[in-house]
């Protein structure tokens, strides 16, 4: 007998986000999609004339952020339906119809910022004064000061625009090949029982007590990505072009320096991460050894590095995962701990449970005007708690910053992203430790803790390399494939895994496979890492009691993209120019290594 997925309208309502609190009906997203064409011809009507003076500017940042709001709640509607439907062609055309309109927006709008550097930083800094509709946009105003050497002519800016739509073929291709096409024979366990794989269901499968399955699920998932490994190597190919093109025509260094710079983020805050993790690998290598000789073999597989080390773990359906994440928040007050809990029990934010068709994953989405949404595939585990702590940490830092920030404030960037989402998990895994004395809930937790890392701050580093390595080849001219990807991967790879862990190349090398948006987003998975450094220093300054440390968090929380992501982590109290707090995590990751080896004896 097969273990199956269920269809999504098997699903109870009270386990599916609340789509219809953005657009009641697809009727009513239409009118707003004809709505949006309008708002384009208006803004049209700005072009080349934004230096008549303060109040036609205003009028135009006043159209524009209406135009904007409306089109991320079109996008918003579509992209989550899509999300969990992926095998329905209406609401994959209705996400590609959103993605089309946002590359018609920027193209409409790539005039403003070179009118706008053309009328000067000093009259515009004078126009702030005069119309009270503008007085928000200085900072916006700095960042477009130091930036204006990246941006080119209107005609090149809406060249710019026109094509973002086009040039994210690739990783929508390598979308619809990995949560559409994709298909997975099934993983057997011990007694010949079968287990479907989804994307949904892939991470609680590889965490299975039963050896079989837990190989079954990791081979057939693998040898699936590597079926399709060309196809998959070229979409990345493109994706990687696509960076290397924008970096050129905005005149950056490198893909790199796009990435950074556009970020505020100096380049030693990534080198800084990449030494200090290598210098690092030995205690990924001891978690190795502890865990092969827990589990009583001669060499770990790569299938074995979530194998349970307890017999025990803690049954935790969904709203005692709620009720714990609430408890572990408290620490930064009962709003925060309050509006979670209402979020998730009753207004519908989480899209819980996996379906068939549902993308693989979990993220958190949404904009000013709607809910924070958050979709994921719970497994009533700790590993599933865990899931939903992170992504309520990014769903709470939006919806701070909706509350207290502008529009043109409210995407605070990756950079400090990763932060609020991973402090949530360190929060609430120490109130767990510190809640729960059995020595079997304390190896579950830490098992969880292991494997968080083991994705954030063990694959990402490694991801890191990988991106700037094959971003090299690109940038010398070199091409890509298949083959040379899976090598470069497995190299890194082996690198980190060392004597403990028995090497399986071809599918530990197809790891870049797996990652459908990370290495299309350029540079975007070294930010994991930053971000967990950045959340266990602040967090542990809260477990702590430092003074003002939780007021500190939480304006960090407000501040949106109102400061630059290094200044808004310095007013939380972290400053991730320096080593130190990548150290200091590593420091936290080895405790958790010693504390599990007592505790396994």
């Amino acid at each position: 007998m097969t273990q199956t997925v269920r269809e999504r309208s098997e699903i109870p309502e009270q386990y599916r986000w609340d789509t219809e609190s953005i657009f009641a009906t697809v009727e009513d997203w239409e009118t707003a999609v004809t709505q949006i064409q309008t708002q384009l011809d208006e803004i049209r009507q700005y072009n080349g004339r934004l230096a008549e003076g303060a109040s036609v500017l205003a009028d135009f940042m006043t159209a524009s952020e209406t135009l904007q709001r409306q089109l991320r709640h079109v996008f918003i509607y579509a992209s989550l339906n899509y999300s969990v439907n992926t095998e329905d062609q209406a609401w994959a055309a209705r996400a590609d119809r959103a993605r089309s309109l946002f590359g018609q927006a920027q193209a409409v709008l790539s005039f403003a910022e070179p009118e706008m550097l053309a009328i000067g930083f000093d009259t515009l800094r004078q126009w702030l004064t005069e119309d009270p509709r503008l007085a928000h946009y200085s900072h916006y105003l700095e960042r477009l000061e130091q930036e204006q050497a990246h941006i080119r002519s209107a005609e090149v800016e809406e060249v710019l625009g026109l094509v973002q739509d086009p040039l994210q073929t690739a990783v929508a291709t390598h979308s619809v090949l990995a949560n559409a096409d994709l298909k997975f024979k099934p993983a057997i366990d011990s007694s010949g029982e079968s287990y479907e794989i989804t994307q949904g269901t892939i991470g609680q499968l590889l965490g299975h007590a039963d050896p079989e399955v837990r190989r079954t699920a990791w081979e057939h998932y693998a040898d699936a990505h590597l079926a399709l490994k060309n196809s998959m190597a070229n979409n990345l190919s493109g994706g990687v072009k696509r960076d290397v093109f924008f970096a050129r025509v905005r005149r950056y260094e490198d893909s790199l320096d796009a990435a950074l710079s556009a970020n505020f983020i100096p380049t030693e805050v990534f080198t800084n991460l990449i030494e200090t993790y290598k210098k690092n690998l030995p205690t990924w290598r001891r978690y190795w050894e502890i865990r092969r000789r827990a589990l009583g073999l001669k060499k770990l597989h790569l299938y074995d590095v979530k194998a349970p080390l307890t017999a025990n773990p803690p049954d935790v359906p969904y709203e005692t995962a709620v009720a714990w994440i609430t408890e572990g928040m408290r620490p930064l007050g009962d709003e925060y701990a309050e509006t979670l809990k209402q979020g998730t029990l009753e207004e519908r934010w989480v899209d819980v449970y996996p379906n068939k068709g549902k993308r693989m994953g979990a993220f958190s989405s949404g904009g000013p005007g709607t809910h924070p949404f958050i979709m994921m595939s719970y497994s009533d585990d700790l590993f599933g708690l865990s899931t939903l702590a992170h992504e309520l940490g990014h769903s709470m830092h939006s919806w701070y910053t909706w509350q207290n920030q502008p529009l043109v404030y409210s995407w605070y960037g990756l950079f400090v992203a990763e932060v609020a989402s991973n402090f949530n998990q360190a929060m609430v895994r120490a109130h767990l430790l510190a809640e729960h004395d059995d020595p079997d809930f304390q190896i579950a937790v830490i098992e969880e803790a292991m494997a968080n890392f083991h994705r954030y701050f063990f694959i990402m580093p490694t991801l890191a390399r990988f991106e700037l390595e094959i971003h090299r080849r690109v940038e010398r001219g070199e091409a890509l494939n298949a083959d040379a990807l899976i090598n470069l991967m497995a190299d890194l790879f082996s690198e980190g895994f060392g004597e403990a862990v028995e090497i399986d190349r071809e599918r530990l090398g197809i790891t870049w496979a797996l990652f459908h948006t990370h290495l299309y987003s350029n540079f975007y998975v070294y930010q994991y890492a930053t971000g967990i450094s950045a959340a266990h220093a602040l967090a542990k300054g809260i477990l702590d009691g430092r003074p003002q440390a939780a007021e500190n968090y939480l304006a960090f929380l407000k501040a949106g993209g109102s400061l630059y992501p290094l200044d808004a982590l310095k007013l939380a109290g972290v400053d991730m120019t320096s080593p130190e707090p990548v150290e200091t995590t590593f420091g936290i990751l080895a405790g958790y290594v010693d504390r599990l080896e007592k505790l396994l004896g």
